[in-house]
């Protein structure tokens, strides 16, 4: 005879807790009581496993700046799918968006394809080490580079700032970080002159989030940061993972006017499906010619998934998707809208907090003290912080609570907007009232 077991099966929520670590896939630092698992998505809307709605404003990582599930990206992809899902080889996509890329990017002569804006910047730093035959990259502090080695470095530095000494920030990259790796703060463009005239001999490049974060470039510090390097022999690498397409068609190279020598492309290029691009000049891109083998200088680069025709072909679609008159023009008014209601939400209530971003982004860093670099950035009330992120988390709005920065895209409109910011201010509210009820049981 089998015993009757009363046990539940377990929810989606302990599933995912069981299998994965903390009950995510990185980054998100959610409480246990807190985590879930998406159903599905629209537009600019998520519903989880359980049926709750949320209004997105992550959108994967700012990887689907069209939206959810955009009609003209699904079809495509259902056109391409029945014909093959990857060759690990050109495609009629691969080839029609490499041609796209290299029209629209100042900076890339020649592109190949990859899986990830991780790659997309390791690749670019490999082939910069390789022409000027010089070991070490620079690197802006709390910069985000992918999960490379130097994407991680002093991302999250905790010791006093030292520059151009690196901080690890991760286990498992120490050696690569003190020996390859220096360090100087965002927009101090004296500082960074002088590490690259101390260092010039064994410089090979100089890596920027041409937007830092959610920290906008102060005025000349890009076109400094150029010539700069341009006098020493140093290459320039802008990582447009998250600039790119977001703030012009062509990117942050478009927006600012400032053209690097190399460039590594990802998240919003794929429309929702994974894919990486990094290109540069002629040059510097004939290193990776597989019949330079043996040559000192061949760089090694392949992808078994790169510029598939599954991701070529979201891609493309995503691309015509942005390339409507009228994009970016509405990217930024949303952008700007956002960036002006959060800080009159947070003026009515005279909380001291720096909101910054550009384009259809944005970030509350809880201080009075102006925010320029990472530094600037971690001095503001980051308990408060964590307690708004995640009471916005469970008043249904879906975004990173470690306290990054908020996407907006195509698909948000005034009435997610207006979610948010309802949201922001009840969550302000209730943040302060639990911490003075705090403070007067202690």
């Amino acid at each position: 005879m089998h015993e009757t077991s009363t046990t539940k099966d377990p929810t989606p929520r302990e599933r995912s807790l069981a299998v994965f670590p903390a009950g995510s896939n990185g980054e998100f630092n959610l409480p246990a009581d807190a985590a879930m698992v998406i159903d599905r998505g629209l537009g600019c809307e998520l519903w989880d496993a359980a049926g709750r709605h949320y209004y997105d404003f992550s959108m994967g990582w700012g990887s689907v700046l069209v939206g959810h599930a955009h009609p003209r990206v699904v079809e495509a992809v259902l056109r391409r799918a029945p014909l093959g899902s990857n060759f690990a080889y050109v495609t009629g996509e691969s080839l029609a968006l490499a041609e796209e890329i290299v029209r629209l990017s100042p900076a890339a002569d020649q592109v190949r394809f990859c899986a990830s804006g991780t790659e997309a910047t390791m690749y670019c730093l490999r082939l910069a080490r390789a022409f000027t035959r010089r070991p070490k990259v620079l690197k802006f502090e709390g910069a985000y580079h992918g999960a490379n080695a130097a994407g991680v470095t002093s991302l999250f530095p905790t010791a006093a700032a030292n520059y151009p000494h690196a901080d690890p920030t991760s286990a498992g990259i120490e050696g690569q970080a003190g020996d390859d790796i220096l360090v100087a703060p965002f927009n101090d463009l004296e500082t960074t002159r002088r590490i690259l005239a101390q260092h010039a001999g064994e410089l090979a490049a100089v890596i920027a989030e041409p937007l830092q974060r959610c920290v906008p470039p102060e005025p000349g510090f890009l076109e400094g940061l150029r010539a700069a390097t341009r006098e020493h022999g140093v290459l320039l690498v802008f990582d447009e993972v998250v600039t790119g397409f977001r703030l012009a068609y062509g990117g942050a190279q478009e927006y600012y006017g400032v053209v690097p020598d190399l460039v590594a492309y990802g998240k919003a290029l794929g429309g929702g499906y994974p894919i990486g691009a990094f290109g540069g000049r002629h040059d510097i891109m004939q290193l990776v010619r597989e019949d330079r083998l043996g040559d000192g200088q061949y760089v090694w680069t392949a992808s078994t998934l790169g510029g598939n025709p599954i991701s070529a072909t979201a891609s493309r679609a995503a691309l015509e998707v942005l390339s409507l008159p009228g994009t970016y023009e509405r990217l930024h008014a949303m952008g700007n809208d956002l960036r002006q209601s959060l800080r009159r939400t947070l003026a009515d209530r005279s909380i001291d907090a720096q909101v910054i971003g550009d384009g259809p982004l944005a970030q509350v860093v809880f201080s009075k003290e102006p925010v320029r670099d990472y530094r600037t950035s971690q001095r503001g009330d980051k308990s408060l912080a964590r307690r708004v992120m995640l009471g916005l988390f469970e008043r249904g709005i879906f975004l990173n609570p470690m306290g990054t920065k908020l996407y907006l895209s195509l698909a948000h409109d005034r009435a997610a907007c207006d979610a948010l910011i309802d949201r922001f201010g009840e969550a302000l509210d209730a943040a302060r009232h639990d911490a003075k009820t705090s403070f007067a049981a202690s």
